[in-house]
């Protein structure tokens, strides 16, 4: 069975483990960084972040999350949600626990107010791409994204 709930400190080490794996899937290093940057979006409410753990008679695995910073737009007069980061462990893909994890962010977006949901993802990640379609998101065709990038 898959739970989903809102993260707090107390899943930390777990979600650290998760967000580990997510950052490699985009190519970055593992840093001792992760564990306080997440600590702090929690202690400071900046970021909600949903955890789904797989539940087994005694035994609970955290095996997916999302990371969502609410935000807001001043061309709608509105707050808005960025969904910015969607992970599942590849041993419990294809169980709908990206699903799940979707429906949560979603209906807490509506339930908080917030009058859209938007993300972004690699060109290449198809998969992603495909699940946010099947869901109803559409591809923005009115905005174009510019970053600049610092040196870190």
């Amino acid at each position: 069975m898959i739970s989903i709930s809102r993260a707090t400190k107390v899943e930390l080490p777990e979600l650290t483990e998760l967000v580990h794996q997510y950052r490699a899937f985009y190519k970055q290093e593992r840093s001792e960084e992760v564990s306080e940057f997440l600590e702090q979006r929690i202690t400071n409410d900046e970021a909600i972040i949903f955890l789904a753990n797989y539940v087994e008679e005694l035994n609970i695995r955290a095996v997916g999350f999302t990371l969502i910073y609410p935000t807001f737009s001043t061309v709608s007069l509105s707050t808005i949600w960025l969904l910015n980061d969607l992970f599942v462990d590849p041993n419990y893909r294809r169980h709908g626990i990206a699903d799940l994890l979707m429906d949560t962010a979603e209906t807490a977006a509506q339930d908080a107010g917030a009058t859209r949901v938007f993300l972004r993802t690699a060109h290449d990640n198809l998969t992603a791409q495909a699940l946010y379609e099947k869901r109803g998101w559409v591809q923005d065709e009115t905005f174009r994204r510019y970053d600049l990038l610092f040196n870190s």
